[in-house]
């Protein structure tokens, strides 16, 4: 699904809707980031972004071979999404959303009745 939403089935290049019309630009007050931690001493400057507002989905898949580190990146995150009242959980085995103050992530799956 990550695949399908963020391009990757395109070869890694995203699709820029506003080349068809029909999106009117306006300024955003949260941005839905990407990143890829290296390690944990990335957790900072990502860490950041959670804190001006933004929606970070994380990939974790280049540090999930070192449980520790994954450990030690994962609970910083909680960390933070606790003092900012936000929310934190794993999308699949390589990816984990983080959300802002404010924004709760619903963890019940939607389906089609």
């Amino acid at each position: 699904m990550i695949k399908m939403i963020f391009g990757k089935d395109r070869k890694g290049e995203y699709i820029d809707l506003e080349e068809y019309g029909g999106v009117e630009k306006k300024e955003a007050k949260m941005f839905v980031k990407v990143a890829e931690i290296q390690s944990y001493d990335d957790v900072k400057d990502f860490a950041n972004y959670i804190y001006e507002g933004n929606l970070l989905i994380l990939d974790v898949s280049p540090i999930s071979i070192d449980d520790i580190e994954l450990e030690r990146v994962i609970n910083e995150f909680k960390r933070i999404t606790e003092d900012i009242d936000g929310d934190i959980a794993g999308m699949d085995r390589n990816h984990i959303i983080v959300t802002p103050s404010g924004v709760k992530i619903d963890r019940r799956k939607l389906r089609k009745f």
